[in-house]
């Protein structure tokens, strides 16, 4: 009688290679960098006065605790240029970045909650959202040309939406799984 294996014994070399160096290799990128982007304006701004900016909203040591820092500023919505209101900011990207600037992580806001962005399956398809979100870019630049300065913003950000799933390689499966977690919807 022959006893069959449940599971195949995996090689020390298959195991550092698969496991091992990849964990070791992402832990060297940490900690991560947590931004918003959105747009600033003063009160009462025309469109072509209204401004694209980068806030930092803090550092993470896990894309976990990435993720949940973000919700909770999102959430309480004092993400904010200054102390003061003077400049208003209108958030609506998150980007969780490594510390060589490598995307981990990315969502959109809508009415308060982060709707992350599953990341790429494969450079096939990271290159066609690169195609798709440069096109996007040229149309928004020709607006900005004509002086439709909202529309131009408007497709800047749904060509930033297209690379949010430009999640860098090393971190595509980590995010892929933090996103199959029921708690990141």
């Amino acid at each position: 009688m022959a006893h069959a294996s449940p599971a195949p014994f995996a090689s020390v070399g298959q195991i550092l290679g698969e496991t091992v160096l990849p964990r070791l290799h992402r832990a060297q990128k940490l900690p991560l960098r947590v931004s918003c982007l959105g747009t600033i304006s003063y009160e009462g701004a025309t469109d072509g006065e209204c401004r694209d900016r980068s806030i930092s909203l803090g550092d993470a040591a896990s894309p976990q605790d990435a993720m949940a820092l973000a919700a909770l500023r999102v959430a309480r919505g004092d993400i904010r240029i200054g102390p003061d209101d003077t400049l208003h900011f209108q958030p609506r990207l998150i980007a969780v970045q490594d510390n060589a600037l490598g995307l981990v992580l990315a969502g959109d806001i809508r009415a308060g909650v982060i709707l992350w962005q599953h990341p790429v399956a494969s450079d096939r398809e990271a290159r066609r959202i690169v195609t798709e979100a440069s096109r996007i870019r040229g149309l928004a630049f020709a607006a900005s040309g004509r002086g439709d300065h909202g529309s131009a913003r408007d497709l800047r950000y749904q060509a930033s939406c297209l690379e949010a799933r430009l999640v860098d390689p090393l971190w595509r499966e980590t995010a892929a799984d933090l996103l199959r977690l029921p708690q990141a919807a």
